[in-house]
């Protein structure tokens, strides 16, 4: 059976975990999230692999971006990423990337850019089934009505993440 090798980070904000397969990153995800065992257990089942704690350098590489990134030296990320989920959730999750550093969207927006206006709540739930967080921005991800809704790792996390991406006088 194939692996994937993942490693805990300590955010400001939270503890992550972090996950690689194939020299790529699949999980960045908030370790105590509600929806835990369902991620891991899509990824196991996508990859058809087993959770192995081990370090590599795809994991290395990550925890300094992640650290550049909460010290306001990093805006765009540059590890390879392997999105495990359906054709849906993947172009959801492939449009978050778009969603620019200090910039913010809503569900409609991004139902919308994939061409399918009416898949709103269908938006919102791959959006929440997210095992990239961060590096794949669905904190940027809002309400139509600008109020912060729903996230893995909990509200007060996304609007710290938005607040650090909004910081202008402490950005580079």
């Amino acid at each position: 059976m194939n692996e994937v090798h993942y490693q805990y980070f300590n955010s400001p904000y939270g503890e992550l975990v972090l996950g690689t397969f194939d020299n790529k990153l699949c999980l960045c995800d908030w370790r105590y999230r509600k929806m835990r065992a369902e991620v891991d257990a899509r990824l196991s089942k996508c990859l058809n692999a087993n959770f192995v704690e081990a370090r590599n350098e795809i994991i290395d590489d990550t925890n300094e971006q992640l650290d550049e990134y909460f010290n306001y030296k990093r805006q765009i990320f540059t590890i390879p990423l392997l999105m495990a989920g359906t054709v849906f959730q993947k172009s959801v999750w492939s449009e978050l990337l778009n969603v620019r550093f200090g910039t913010t969207s809503s569900y409609l927006q991004l139902a919308e850019k994939i061409g399918n206006k009416k898949a709103v709540r269908a938006v919102a739930s791959a959006n929440g089934a997210n095992a990239i967080s961060i590096i794949i921005p669905c904190h940027r991800i809002i309400g139509s009505n600008g109020q912060l809704v729903g996230y893995a790792g909990g509200l007060s996390a996304k609007e710290k993440l938005l607040n650090l991406e909004q910081d202008l006088f402490n950005q580079a």
